[in-house]
């Protein structure tokens, strides 16, 4: 049995041993990412040079004509159609990497301390591009579930999507609540094949109404997958984008993105969300219905992207080196204004933050127990819900 080591100050991270084998790598079993999938795009618009953390996209919004009927007995004017436009704010993010290493660590290990960390920053990376993508998600979730369940700027919330409500009524959230039901329903004798998951054609019906498009993507759990699965209800063909294969369902209506990454909102804030003044969610479990690019991402230019310190004075003349690495991007949610910190780089949390008072702050702890002056930091800027990307689904 060969001698081992494990405790050896500044190398404390490898196994030593007098007879040395090459170092492999374990590979990676993170949840499977939304980064790199077709939710995913690049919005010509956003400027990613601007000052300060945030900056601003201007548009027109549609017209609401005056059609006159012309007389040639009534002198009166005719009444003028006007036009107004709109903005919608983004903010920007930096995110850093790094390590350490003692020089002299090689002599005793045979392997470079920073080897492994530079190896494997592209995992790194996508890792928190996945982590801010989802984030997003969960964060427009809240913001419209406030919409639907609360009575935030004095309008009572009237639940979510319906086939009959008006798109252009912001007291209805662009959320599909399925209640107390599965979104795949066990068979029956009545119930069979593609009416076990009527739930997810009823919620992208009722949130697009005669807008559908002609595809989506569906994030889903494994558990719900399985779901479909077993239903028989997955495609045999399946939908190839770049080097990505997707598995389908419907022919081709939903493209499936599964993920174990947790997509649904905490207990506690699901608590705190029923405690408005409208209808209260009953599903607890969430799936996204997404379409096509509906998440913006651009990359920003940050300076010194990679840096190295050393320290030759480190461990009595032995030396250390530091390696860091840094990246920013914009990562925007269509149709949405951002009302969050403007003075700061956004983090993880704070996409899923809330406003009270025009402060933002976690949901759990809002002080107001009616959410009547809370809305989230996403905050719904286009005219109709029809122009919306982003659909929770909340199931059991």
């Amino acid at each position: 049995m060969p001698n081992v080591t494990v405790n050896l100050a500044g190398a404390d991270q490898y196994v030593l041993q007098s007879t040395l084998s090459a170092y492999s790598d374990e590979a990676y079993t993170n949840a499977r990412k939304l980064s790199g999938t077709g939710i995913v795009g690049s919005n010509p618009d956003i400027d990613v040079n601007t000052e300060t953390f945030t900056g601003q996209v201007r548009w027109y919004k549609p017209l609401t004509p005056v059609i006159n009927v012309a007389s040639i007995t009534d002198a009166t004017e005719g009444q003028r159609t006007d036009f107004g436009s709109d903005y919608f704010q983004y903010v920007k993010t930096v995110r850093t990497h790094g390590a350490r290493k003692v020089n002299m660590q090689k002599v005793v290990s045979q392997e470079d301390g920073l080897a492994k960390i530079s190896r494997d920053f592209a995992e790194t990376r996508s890792q928190d591009e996945h982590n801010a993508i989802l984030s997003v998600l969960k964060g427009v979730a809240v913001s419209e579930v406030l919409n639907g369940c609360a009575a935030g700027s004095g309008n009572t919330g009237l639940g979510g999507q319906t086939f009959n409500n008006d798109p252009t009524d912001r007291k209805y959230g662009f959320y599909v609540d399925l209640g107390s039901n599965k979104p795949i329903v066990d068979a029956s004798a009545a119930v069979q094949g593609a009416a076990r998951a009527e739930g997810f054609l009823r919620a992208i019906g009722m949130a697009y109404k005669d807008y559908e498009p002609e595809y989506a993507y569906l994030v889903v759990s494994p558990e719900t997958y399985a779901s479909l699965r077993s239903a028989n209800l997955v495609d045999e063909d399946r939908v190839t984008e770049g080097n990505v294969n997707f598995s389908t369902i419907f022919n081709g209506k939903f493209r499936l993105i599964q993920t174990r990454a947790n997509q649904s909102l905490s207990t506690a804030e699901l608590t705190k969300l029923n405690t408005g003044a409208g209808i209260d969610l009953v599903g607890t479990k969430t799936s996204f219905v997404v379409l096509p690019g509906a998440l913006s991402f651009n990359a920003l230019a940050v300076p010194d992207e990679v840096e190295i310190q050393r320290n030759a004075a480190a461990y009595k003349g032995g030396g250390t080196t530091d390696i860091w690495y840094r990246w920013g991007y914009i990562t925007h949610p269509a149709g949405y204004n951002w009302k969050g910190a403007d003075t700061e780089f956004a983090s993880d949390a704070s996409y899923g933050y809330v406003v009270e008072g025009g402060t933002p702050k976690a949901l759990t702890t809002v002080a107001s127990g009616t959410l009547a002056s809370t809305v989230g930091v996403w905050e719904r800027k286009v005219t109709s819900a029809l122009s919306l990307q982003i659909l929770p689904i909340f199931h059991n």
